[in-house]
């Protein structure tokens, strides 16, 4: 199996838990991928403060690249990333991708991912969606881009809520191409 170079950009919507665990989770199964990268939005350290109530986002293992930073390797397809995660995911981030402004690192580096044709999976984060949101999924759809909103399942019968959000994150790694252990249709809720 070839191993993956992953970008992970964390934005300001609500939901710090999902990159929190994914950031975990990607620790544990070091063996599937190559090289892990991260970038925060302008507004994302004051939502995982806020939401999560620390500020391990200072101690993430994996190197943190600033939001101008145009000189990160995913910023060109020459660094040769192959997926990119943006969990959660703003509205105002897709509607940027979607319409093709570039203005900070987060959007650069999915501009390059999707017009490399490889993997970008976008984490939406909001509720409801108005006809502008879904307009911009479906645009970065056809691009080539996943939505993957974060919407839990309940058919594994989670009971914490990290449980919960394994859910989903669970499902983010499937979709970028890597395993991880976790509950799989038609097996036993505690397998």
């Amino acid at each position: 199996m070839l191993k993956k170079k992953i970008v992970i950009a964390i934005t300001g919507a609500s939901g710090s838990i999902y990159a929190d665990l994914l950031i975990k989770k990607l620790a544990l199964i070091k063996d599937q991928w190559e090289e892990v990268a991260v970038v925060f939005s302008e507004n994302a350290k004051t939502v995982w403060k806020t939401e999560l109530g620390n500020e391990d986002y200072q101690h993430i293992s994996f190197p943190v690249f600033e939001k101008n930073d145009f000189n990160a390797p995913f910023a060109s397809g020459s660094g040769q990333y192959d997926t990119m995660i943006i969990v959660p995911c703003s509205m105002g981030t897709l509607g940027r991708i979607a319409n093709g402004v570039s203005g900070d690192l987060i959007t650069r580096a999915a501009d390059v991912v999707l017009k490399e044709r490889r993997k970008l999976i976008c984490v939406a984060r909001e509720t409801p969606y108005n006809l502008i949101h879904i307009k911009n999924m479906e645009s970065i759809t056809l691009a080539g881009g996943i939505i993957c909103p974060a919407t839990p399942s309940f058919y594994s019968n989670p009971q914490s809520v990290e449980e919960v959000v394994s859910t989903v994150v669970d499902r983010v790694i499937d979709l970028a191409g890597m395993h991880v252990k976790t509950y799989r249709w038609g097996s036993s809720p505690s397998s």
